[in-house]
């Protein structure tokens, strides 16, 4: 019983943090509150039974002891006139007709835990554990971070919003497009952490990426609206899609040229065509539209990379990039040669920001390999790695600098 109690919990607690927030305007009380409710459940559900509806349970729950909460401050008054209705009588709410036909309390909830006021690390560390349901130490496993730093991260962004009085709010004009581009930020950088992670023994974390897939989806049918966001939605979809064949049965990395197509997720592939056709222009959209040219080619073959390389230059041109600019010069080096891509890679070894990023000399001991000159590529790819942290992706630059030297 504890654990399909858990288990319900796990899955509602979004909707139950953010019915709470909206009535005591803070999300770390709320998530207190929705605590809470989980505690009254583990005492109440084992003698009464899972109610029918266990996410209405919990919520009114929570929603009921933040209006106790509200009524024992000094501020009841203000609070009232703020929340704009009586108190006295809360209904449990309608359930939900499907997993994310969410009400407007959780896009606030996700607008307030992305909220510019807080630095990156603490926008990503929040919405795991308001919106991905992740625990403290299931985020620090996930980012390889020490458990008491991400405690004290979320502490600390709690703490922030707070102080600095943000709003339990979706916000409108301006600074909704501000905001919308912090929200589809955070959740592109779960979703690539998940996809290729930046250190550990594996390559892939799935369940980051189905996380950071979910809360897309959660976005882009909460803000129809607005294209980035269904931009993001179709992006994801489309990787997501490749993840069975990323890996082989030993965990190691398969390059795109290798990956067997037939284990690419259709379905997901099909939810990224539509969203891509709701996306507009902007810059998922266009990182979208380069993820569509390899979902279309049956073949590694088949793919239009001239194509793909007109779409980076529109998308360098909305949004310079050293990273981009270099996964243009793939495209480049497919679509016309690695000759005439090696040149601008080279251009980009003076880039600060490209640095300590193994990809450069690993894309740079390709294009070598690829024109012959092997002691060079070798030694590329031995440079790469030594500057990546995944053990996965070390043995397969130094596998291909070994397969260079014989």
């Amino acid at each position: 019983m504890t654990a399909t109690i858990e288990a319900a919990y796990r899955i509602e607690a979004p909707r139950v943090i953010a019915a709470a927030a909206r009535i005591v305007r803070d999300v770390g009380i709320a998530e207190e509150l929705a605590q809470d409710a989980l505690v009254a459940a583990l005492e109440q559900w084992p003698e009464s039974g899972v109610p029918d509806r266990p996410g209405a349970w919990l919520t009114a729950t929570a929603r009921h002891r933040a209006v106790d909460l509200v009524r024992r401050k000094e501020t009841y008054a203000r609070k009232l006139a703020e929340v704009g209705r009586a108190l006295t009588d809360v209904p449990a709410p309608p359930e939900p007709a499907a997993p994310d036909d969410i009400d407007d309390d959780l896009l606030r909830l996700i607008f307030t835990a992305c909220h510019p006021v807080l630095p990156v690390e603490g926008r990503v560390a929040l919405t795991l554990r308001l919106l991905g349901g992740l625990t403290t130490a299931e985020i620090a496993r996930a980012f390889l971070a020490a458990e008491p730093t991400v405690a004290q991260r979320i502490v600390r962004a709690k703490r922030t919003l707070a102080r600095s009085g943000v709003p339990f709010e979706v916000p409108y004009g301006t600074d909704r497009a501000a905001r919308l581009s912090s929200v589809l930020d955070v959740i592109y950088l779960v979703f690539n952490e998940g996809y290729a992670a930046t250190a550990g023994d594996d390559l892939l974390r799935p369940a980051l990426c189905e996380d950071a897939l979910r809360l897309a989806r959660v976005l882009a049918a909460l803000v129809p609206g607005e294209p980035e966001a269904h931009g993001l939605a179709a992006l994801l979809e489309f990787q997501a899609a490749r993840i069975p064949a990323r890996t082989g049965p030993d965990g190691a990395p398969v390059l795109l040229a290798d990956q067997d197509r037939a284990r690419w997720n259709r379905p997901m592939l099909r939810r990224g065509v539509e969203a891509l056709e709701r996306a507009g222009s902007g810059p998922y959209a266009l990182q979208a539209a380069i993820a569509a040219c390899h979902a279309r080619a049956a073949r590694y073959e088949d793919t239009d990379w001239a194509m793909i390389t007109a779409l980076y230059d529109r998308l360098l041109a909305l949004k310079p990039s050293p990273v981009i600019a270099l996964n243009r010069v793939v495209a480049l080096s497919m679509a016309r040669g690695p000759a005439q891509a090696l040149p601008q890679a080279d251009a980009l070894l003076g880039e600060p920001a490209l640095k300590g990023y193994h990809l450069l000399p690993s894309v740079r001991g390709d294009l070598l390999a690829r024109l012959g000159r092997d002691a060079e590529a070798a030694e590329e790819f031995r440079r790469a790695a030594a500057l990546t942290r995944n053990a996965r992706e070390r043995d397969l630059l130094l596998a291909r600098a070994a397969a260079l030297t014989g």
